[in-house]
């Protein structure tokens, strides 16, 4: 009898690994076609539109990026009042800086200098300098094409300026899907999967107490909605950048001697004059490939994103929210991206020199190793705390963004509101407990289609946003009004803009259209 038990109980086995092992296939054969797809898309299309298109808006804003810097500085610094209990400019500047400041800006400049060079890091700085261009243009467009909401909030961004701009609700709808899929559900599974990894190989936290505490923190400020993540951001986001930015400056200031040296580095690899760290050639197109598409997904220009948090904004005039978020762009790439690259170029080389011999890319585990072989130990948990920190402030960011696209699929209606804070829950525990290779690769896909619709869009309604920064530039303190306005090419569909600024007729409750 036994060994026909032993028998049938090994067929079983036999059965079941056979069936795990052919549903893995499944995913892992899944993840590497929308891989490959969303990278063949990038490659070939995305990238090219997303440097063009910002090298146009540069040209044509007659370097706005650059010109109006100061400006930039003064309007963030002075934009911290909101109006009737809104959402100021200096808030909604902070959302969109809580989603871009990210996990990316560590993990991702490790894996660009490590598959790319240090030259990668010049290519990130090309397209954020450039970049600085779209993202004023699209934040411009979604005040311009902004609604208001019932709760006395306001609502925008291209699934907005898609519909009431372009005249297409039908593309307004599937830029809407597409950002819910990649914002909603996949990059807040993403999130809270690189907390709970983090949490547990540095700490051995149980990947489900993690989630217990993501839901402890996350969960009040979700269900409180666009307001509470505007207050949550408007914290968090700026200490959190800070907080890293001076980790980097004591780097620097322990390695004055090695700054030189270091943009050499990075200059002259950017166009393959240099080995790379570890001895690996590198290439001009290797270089440039790894800056780009990392910065490009880094500071989020031209991706369609950031423009939802923009339009929430109260301000006098379109233009200058544009110019807030264009600063966005800066302080991802030009000054956290750029942490991230010192803290890795200035480390002891012993300590980093498995990663640089590795297949595998980088991580997050390089840089809390590059900064401990600077600083010391101590570094080490400080780090852990702000990648938890950053990608926990993506969590509520992201969450903001999807928010206003469904309210733009349901018009506002309530339901579609509760939904979509019962799916972010659920996406942050099942982020937090599970492996996620489907899942980012998925986002990559969709978010590389939400990106090529917006580019799209803000090319063919760029004229509106040129016209709102010429009216600005004439009278910087003139509150915006679309109706008869010289600057603008044509009349702007609005109810907002009539009367100067963002005041609405006593006792406008308008809906989501």
């Amino acid at each position: 009898m036994q060994p026909v038990l032993a028998s049938v109980t090994s067929a079983a086995s036999s059965a079941d690994n056979s069936w795990t092992a052919s549903l893995e296939r499944f995913f892992n054969d899944g993840a590497k076609i929308l891989d490959d797809a969303a990278g063949y898309l990038f490659l070939y299309l995305l990238a090219w539109l997303l440097v063009l298109g910002g090298l146009y808006f540069t040209v044509r804003t007659g370097f706005v990026q650059l010109r109006l810097f100061p400006y930039m500085v003064r309007a963030i610094t002075s934009s911290r009042d909101s109006k009737e209990g809104g959402i100021s400019s200096f808030q909604a500047f902070a959302v969109g800086l809580a989603s871009r400041v990210g996990t990316g800006n560590i993990v991702g400049v490790a894996i660009a200098i490590t598959m790319g060079g240090p030259g990668a890091v010049f290519w990130m700085w090309i397209v954020a300098l450039v970049g600085m261009a779209t993202g004023f243009i699209e934040a411009t467009l979604a005040q311009l094409y902004k609604v208001t909401h019932p709760d006395g909030t306001f609502r925008g961004g291209p699934a907005f300026y898609i519909q009431r701009g372009l005249g297409s609700r039908t593309w307004g709808v599937v830029f809407a899907l597409f950002l819910i899929c990649s914002f909603g559900i996949s990059f807040e599974m993403v999130q809270a999967n690189t907390i709970a990894a983090t949490l547990e190989t540095q700490f051995k936290m149980s990947p489900w107490a993690t989630a217990a505490i993501l839901l402890v923190l996350c969960g009040p400020i979700v269900y409180g909605g666009l307001k509470a993540v505007a207050k949550a951001s408007e914290i968090v986001a700026p200490l959190m950048a800070i907080v890293y930015i001076g980790l980097a400056v004591a780097v620097v200031l322990m390695n004055l001697d090695k700054v030189g040296p270091t943009f050499s580095l990075i200059v002259e690899n950017a166009f393959g004059l240099r080995e790379t760290l570890g001895g690996l050639a590198g290439s001009m197109s290797a270089a440039m490939m790894n800056g780009v598409r990392r910065g490009l997904f880094s500071n989020e220009a031209g991706e369609g994103s950031a423009p939802n948090a923009a339009s929430t904004a109260h301000v006098t005039h379109p233009a200058k929210q544009g110019l807030i978020q264009s600063a966005g762009v800066f302080v991802d790439t030009i000054l956290v991206c750029s942490a991230t690259a010192f803290i890795l170029f200035n480390a002891d080389p012993e300590a980093l020199k498995p990663y640089w011999a590795s297949s595998d890319p980088a991580g997050a585990d390089m840089t809390i190793t590059a900064l401990e072989s600077t600083l010391g130990s101590w570094a080490g948990p400080v780090m852990v705390v702000l990648i938890c920190v950053f990608a926990g402030s993506s969590v509520i960011g992201n969450f903001a963004y999807a928010e206003v696209n469904m309210d733009f699929l349901t018009k506002g209606k309530a339901w579609g509101d509760k939904l979509l804070k019962a799916i972010v829950i659920v996406s942050i525990v099942l982020g937090s407990v599970a492996e996620l290779k489907l899942v980012w690769n998925f986002a990559d896909l969709t978010m590389t289609g939400m990106a090529l619709i917006n580019i799209v869009s803000i090319v063919m309604l760029g004229k509106w946003a040129f016209g709102a920064l010429q009216d600005y530039l004439r009278n910087r303190e003139r509150p915006f009004v679309a109706t008869g306005n010289p600057s603008m090419p044509g009349e702007l569909p609005t109810d907002i803009w009539v009367h100067g600024g963002t005041d609405l007729p006593s006792g406008s409750n308008a809906a989501v259209s």
